[in-house]
């Protein structure tokens, strides 16, 4: 039996899901809106739920989602219009979320949240949403989960670095219900810092369709020298065995300019979809990650690029989940003596 039952929206192909059904949750509705990443979604996860495409209609309806204890979320940033509180007053018109956030996919989220009143709930997002339009919309998201939705949260950029080769850093947002103990800021990271040769396979056993064409080569040194020449720092990110890779990004299936293999005498090469698969920590340990046929090379490189790493959200889940549980057994106290 499931200790609690979580909704994955913006799941991707399930980066959060795995770190909450990990202890012990149960997915009751997922949704995505890529068809690409709800085909790896459904050959990685068996959950008989239902799976819905875009999040919208299910917040102008969120009745028609099934009641849940956690809400997971890796909602894209979208730019925020937002105007003084001031100049609205003036005009007459509203300045909750309603009116500041409205149109934005960030607006779906906290509609679900308002409806449902979750236990708790991890937003996901990229490091910079802190930075974006001066803190303006970090701000605006922040008064509506703590101020409007009455839930006590907290925020951490947290980089994967103690956990896979990869630097990478993202914003993990943390809200429960009432006041709990959880302390995400002093949390204590890992102090490991693993290599890729952790997660790569031999060269030599790696298909040649992986290494960069001459051409392609060619036009990325030469794309190199002539920002070197300008004194910008653009260029490739050609890595060995013993360091430790820059971000994947969603673009890497153009060129993979970013995390290129060397190859003793050759030249570079991609990672492969398995690679990356490891790179993220969706392949960890004894646990393996299907890629279905039908998913190409492309797809698979956006869906990883686009993907949380698995590990940080499992730390994030097993620092979460006495509190979690504790709040959840207050609340089925509090509703059997209503």
């Amino acid at each position: 039996m499931a200790n609690f039952r979580f909704i994955d929206l913006f799941a991707g192909i399930g980066g959060l899901h795995i770190g909450f059904e990990n202890i012990g949750g149960h997915c009751v509705f997922t949704s995505e809106r890529d068809k690409y990443a709800r085909k790896t979604y459904q050959a990685n996860f068996r959950d008989n739920h239902e799976l819905g495409e875009d999040v919208e209609p299910y917040s102008e309806s969120p009745e028609r989602i099934p009641e849940f204890d956690v809400l997971l979320a890796g909602f894209p940033c979208q730019p925020f219009s937002i105007a003084g509180v001031s100049k609205k007053n003036a005009l007459g018109r509203p300045h909750g979320f309603l009116d500041d956030t409205q149109g934005t996919l960030f607006f779906d989220t906290a509609k679900i949240i308002q409806h449902h009143k979750p236990t708790a709930f991890v937003l996901e997002n990229v490091k910079n949403l802190e930075r974006h339009d001066k803190g303006k919309t970090f701000t605006t998201i922040m008064n509506v989960l703590e101020n409007e939705l009455g839930y006590k949260v907290q925020s951490r950029v947290i980089s994967s670095a103690p956990w896979v080769p990869q630097k990478r850093e993202r914003i993990f947002i943390v809200g429960f219900k009432e006041q709990t103990a959880f302390d995400l800021n002093s949390l204590k990271l890992p102090e490991t810092a693993p290599k890729l040769k952790a997660i790569l396979e031999p060269n030599q056993l790696v298909d040649p369709k992986y290494t960069l064409t001459p051409k392609l080569w060619a036009y990325l040194q030469g794309y190199k020298r002539k920002h070197e020449a300008k004194g910008n720092g653009f260029g490739f990110g050609l890595v060995g065995p013993d360091d430790v890779a820059r971000t994947l990004s969603a673009r890497y299936y153009k060129d993979g300019s970013e995390i290129l293999i060397e190859q003793k005498g050759g030249r570079p090469r991609r990672l492969t979809p398995q690679e990356c698969a490891r790179l993220m920590g969706f392949e960890h340990g004894e646990r393996k990650w299907i890629i279905p046929p039908e998913v190409s090379d492309t797809q698979a490189y956006k869906q990883f690029g686009n993907a949380v790493v698995v590990p940080v959200v499992e730390f994030i889940a097993n620092a979460m989940k006495p509190h979690l549980f504790s709040a959840l057994a207050q609340e089925r106290v509090d509703s059997r003596a209503a």
